[in-house]
């Protein structure tokens, strides 16, 4: 039986709590697109995708999930802890020395549900096309899902994957943006302008969504009506418009809380506004 939405929303306050615990633990980290993107991953991991915590990189038969945007592992680490992949006690260890919780995920560390190693920004679609491709070959009817961070969208290798997928009728895949329009070096208007998203992925032969990402219903329909349309000839796109730094009122919007983690005092702060639901680890 799938959580209700108040339920995946419980959820999404722990998971946030988390991240914000985990980056000032070791006073470095990225809160803010994590903090953005909890409602997407709760949603994804707690309802939309068919996976298995019994971590298997072939993955034969269920769906899976790759992470371009790495800089955001909190939201994803504590995500994955919390769906069963491993002890969240875990998650103390983030950023350490000899931990599995590296800043950016890798595979070396073997970490359940880390597919690939991801940080050096464009490459995840282009990962998530080869996944797709041998699933078909397969005759497996799973559904490949990937997130991207907008500023993401400046390097070259995302328009290379963009005419690809739909060329060759990539039609398992279903990405998503995270459209918070912020990256580490400000606004990303100011930074490189991206134009009209929109237009852009429909012309290059994309199914183009969007989706309010901090509102959870509108995450869950959204991500299930990108399923409906999957097998359709078309790779699927989801534009998100996110807040950087949601749920904590002090971080929201700006881009400063991008690559920073909070002192002792504006942890209290945070934690004040997160309701503790599963058990703060």
């Amino acid at each position: 039986m799938k959580p209700t939405i108040q339920e995946l929303e419980k959820t999404a306050s722990q998971i946030r709590r988390d991240i914000v615990r985990m980056v000032h633990a070791c006073q470095s980290g990225h809160p803010g697109g994590s903090l953005g993107c909890t409602e997407y991953f709760t949603a994804l991991y707690f309802s939309v995708m068919n996976h298995d915590p019994k971590f298997n990189m072939d993955a034969v038969g269920e769906d899976i999930f790759f992470l371009s945007n790495g800089h955001i592992s909190p939201v994803f680490y504590s995500t994955l802890a919390h769906a069963g992949y491993f002890d969240k006690a875990e998650l103390a260890t983030f950023r350490k020395l000899n931990t599995r919780l590296q800043g950016h995920p890798t595979t070396h560390e073997h970490l359940p549900g880390v597919r690939i190693a991801s940080g050096s920004l464009g490459q995840g679609l282009s990962v998530a096309i080869g996944a797709a491709l041998t699933k078909k070959l397969n005759g497996d009817k799973s559904l490949v899902f990937t997130l991207h961070g907008d500023g993401e969208l400046q390097e070259g290798q995302i328009w290379e994957a963009a005419m690809f997928a739909p060329h060759n009728k990539v039609d398992n895949l279903i990405s998503t943006i995270d459209v918070n329009g912020q990256q580490i070096d400000g606004p990303t208007n100011l930074v490189l302008s991206l134009g009209d998203l929109h237009a852009k992925w429909e012309a290059f032969g994309w199914d183009v969504l969007e989706m309010k990402g901090n509102d959870m219903a509108d995450v869950v329909k959204t991500l299930q009506l990108a399923k409906s349309r999957t097998g359709q000839g078309k790779p699927i796109m989801i534009l998100m418009h996110t807040e950087m730094g949601y749920g904590v009122d002090f971080m929201v919007g700006s881009h400063k809380w991008h690559g920073v983690a909070p002192n002792d005092e504006q942890l209290q702060l945070a934690l004040g506004q997160l309701e503790e639901t599963l058990g703060d680890y």
